[in-house]
């Protein structure tokens, strides 16, 4: 399975090339009042739960847009988790006539005026990692409620044959991200019944804090003994877990999901016991290509091959598929996909780790 996943990226990565190839160049305005058909606004939600935006979706989007469309730029802003920063973004790049925009929504379901005002002016707004609402062009992310049952999966599987009479918390991702419901959504549809009983659930809106603070009111409701494992809707939550159970001297699985390198060093160890690798290439290198179709007014369906439905209609969409991770393939999974050098994992900290999990 893990080589499928190797080879599957290879052939999005080059679809894509061929989807967008000889059709970039064609651009001949570069003036922003007229029309910006040269420069795509990239807006991404945050940087303090999750560093996949700056270290992987950032650069990623960036070069595959500069290598199908040499003289185009990419105009950047992260909201730091502020959506009114990230509508004030929004509003400055209309402003400056960029014509494409992707949008990785801090808040999903309140861009619904931004991006039909945006339509009205010719702006084409690309919803990227979460579905942005209103009347998008088109929408790039994983199967969400597959990320979600591959997690309760897991986390099943962490708990081996005391599945059945164990207590298990959740700690959510934010409600207003759509994705994170589907995350949730997926995870019950395996939990439910594969587990004792969820005890105590919460939303820990996507932040370490307060997934900590979360956790430890768990812990005070629950007793140390109240509970055998914990889902965390992320490894950015999870990180904060871990530690807030570690202090009370509790040791029970606790999944994640994004494949952070800690997290995959704190798999290594024993201290999580999975993640869900989302692989980010083809998602940025499908946004991107994307992008600079819609820019040269090109058809996006031989790249965004299935539709979402959304508001009404049916957005063309590219849905990519997640993979569980855990201590037993890492080496083909984001060491393979050339995600992380063994190297980056591998430090002095986790040599002997690395060498159980025979990655070095």
């Amino acid at each position: 399975m893990m080589r499928r996943v190797v080879i599957g990226t290879a052939a999005v990565s080059m679809a894509l090339t061929m989807a967008a190839c000889g059709k970039a160049g064609g651009s001949s305005s570069n003036s922003a009042s007229s029309g910006d058909n040269k420069t795509i606004g990239l807006l991404l939600p945050e940087n303090s739960s999750s560093v996949r935006y700056e270290s992987f979706d950032k650069p990623l989007i960036e070069a595959k847009v500069k290598s199908l469309c040499a003289d185009c730029t990419v105009k950047y802003n992260n909201a730091n988790g502020d959506a009114t920063t990230q509508k004030q973004q929004f509003d400055t790049l209309v402003s400056q006539g960029v014509k494409v925009i992707m949008l990785d929504p801090v808040n999903a379901t309140g861009t619904a005026s931004w991006v039909t005002d945006a339509q009205k002016k010719g702006v084409k707004v690309i919803a990227y990692d979460r579905l942005a609402a209103g009347p998008v062009s088109a929408y790039i992310s994983f199967d969400n409620e597959k990320v979600g049952e591959l997690q309760g999966q897991a986390l099943v599987k962490a708990l081996g044959a005391n599945a059945k009479s164990a207590n298990v918390v959740m700690i959510n991702g934010d409600d207003n991200d759509p994705n994170a419901g589907q995350f949730k959504a997926g995870a019950h549809k395996v939990l439910d019944g594969a587990v004792g009983k969820i005890v105590y659930e919460q939303s820990g809106e996507w932040k370490p804090t307060v997934a900590s603070q979360k956790m430890g009111a768990a812990i005070t409701s629950l007793g140390k003994t109240g509970f055998q494992a914990v889902y965390s809707a992320n490894d950015g939550m999870a990180a904060a877990i871990i530690t807030a159970l570690k202090a009370q001297g509790i040791s029970v699985p606790v999944g994640g999901q994004d494949a952070a390198s800690d997290a995959i060093q704190r798999i290594l160890t024993g201290d999580q016991a999975y993640t869900i690798y989302k692989a980010y290439k083809p998602e940025a290198e499908g946004a991107a290509t994307i992008a600079v179709n819609l820019l040269h007014n090109v058809d996006v369906t031989s790249v965004a091959t299935a539709t979402t439905a959304s508001d009404g209609t049916n957005v063309p969409s590219l849905l990519l598929t997640p993979v569980v991770v855990t201590k037993d393939n890492i080496k083909d999974t984001v060491i393979a996909d050339g995600l992380y050098k063994v190297s980056d994992i591998c430090t002095a900290q986790y040599a002997q780790a690395c060498q159980d999990a025979h990655l070095q």
